[in-house]
């Protein structure tokens, strides 16, 4: 039996792979694609880096928040030596101390989106405290370019996206019902979400630790959008084609992250100019079927959809995983990994075992 934890050695990071493969092309050895994993997961990966950043903490937020969800260079630097060891050519980056201020609370597992809201007039939209993009501690990746290691690359990540920044200030019901009751004061809290958000990527986008930009945005679930698509055409989607806009004009590419049914605006995701799409689920469309479908349009990342991750053998989730690999390697445009992140419920064997599949046909 393979010893599944026991990853072959990963070789040198080079982004030149995942950027081919952004481009729809086909790199030169299998590409590994992942947003997050979880803080057990980076422990095995890189050895000693709770202690480090629980001794550096001193009981600030660097020790509560802990790798996963740490801004500070500490936790970035270590969770890019994390993403080294376990073969991947880049880091997602959360820039910190900017984000927009809710009641939520992120203390359980499960959280609900209609939960925290601020806004819900126009009293409550004048009081908000909008964030100043000109905030967020960018100093942050001129640090963490000096610790990259020769090859790799950041890719930077937004503090959530343009929809889930306004169901998390006004609540998704609340929102549904204002849509209706006042269209008005809807596109005026879009426009103030989506205009800092843009400015957020412009200001990203140009450094040149940066290799790409993540717009993060959850739109659908199982069987539609979140909104309907005229609705998301009308508020959600203008925004995004701004943001790729400005990556794009600083030469970078820009990956979608989006959960939920999207098939009834694929056309839509042209028009916005994303690279690539990430985040599929089996109940959806699994990602084998979307590969064949729309690997012409934008490039596949991940897509081992994460119920399965959790449920199946290491051995059925590596022989998926090499089937995928066999499957993309001609047309290109595609990089391995899961249907979403690695969460701490995935057992470790399994996510190892996916590794396995692109790690071994490197040698």
């Amino acid at each position: 039996m393979t010893n599944w934890n026991e990853l072959p050695p990963p070789g040198n990071p080079d982004f030149n792979n995942l950027i081919t493969i952004l481009r729809r092309g086909t790199p030169q050895r299998p590409t590994l694609f992942e947003f997050f994993l979880n803080e057990r997961v980076y422990e095995k990966l890189a050895p000693g880096s709770k202690a480090k950043l629980k001794e550096n903490g001193n009981g600030t937020t660097d020790e509560v928040d802990g790798l996963a969800f740490s801004g500070s260079v500490l936790a970035q630097t270590l969770r890019m030596e994390a993403y080294r060891r376990a073969g991947y050519d880049y880091v997602t980056v959360r820039i910190p101390d900017f984000r927009f201020p809710s009641h939520r609370s992120y203390d359980t597992r499960t959280v609900s989106l209609n939960e925290g809201a601020m806004i819900w007039d126009w009293a409550s939209y004048e009081a908000y405290p909008w964030p100043d993009t000109q905030d967020a501690n960018y100093a942050v990746l001129e640090a963490l370019e000096k610790e990259l290691p020769d090859g790799m690359k950041m890719i930077i990540q937004g503090p959530g996206g343009v929809l889930e920044n306004v169901i998390e200030l006004v609540g998704y019901e609340a929102l549904c019902y204002l849509l209706a009751d006042d269209p008005k004061l809807v596109a005026a809290i879009f426009e103030q979400v989506g205009s800092r958000m843009v400015r957020f990527y412009e200001n990203v986008a140009p450094y040149s630790g940066v290799g790409a930009c993540i717009s993060n945005d959850d739109w659908g679930f199982k069987t539609q959008t979140m909104l309907s698509p005229r609705q998301l055409r009308q508020y959600v989607f203008p925004w995004h084609k701004q943001i790729a806009e400005v990556v794009h004009a600083a030469g970078k590419p820009l990956i979608l992250h989006s959960c939920g049914h999207f098939e009834r605006i694929i056309s839509d995701l042209e028009d916005i100019g994303i690279d690539a799409r990430h985040s599929y689920e089996d109940t959806i469309l699994p990602v084998e079927q979307a590969y064949e479908r729309y690997h012409d349009k934008f490039a596949i990342l991940g897509g081992i959809d994460v119920d399965f991750m959790c449920r199946a053998t290491p051995e059925k989730i590596y022989a998926r995983a090499k089937a995928l690999l066999q499957q993309t390697e001609k047309s290109g445009g595609y990089a391995l990994g899961t249907g979403n992140s690695v969460p701490d419920y995935v057992p470790d064997e399994n996510y190892f075992a996916m590794l396995h599949a692109a790690l071994e046909l490197r040698h």
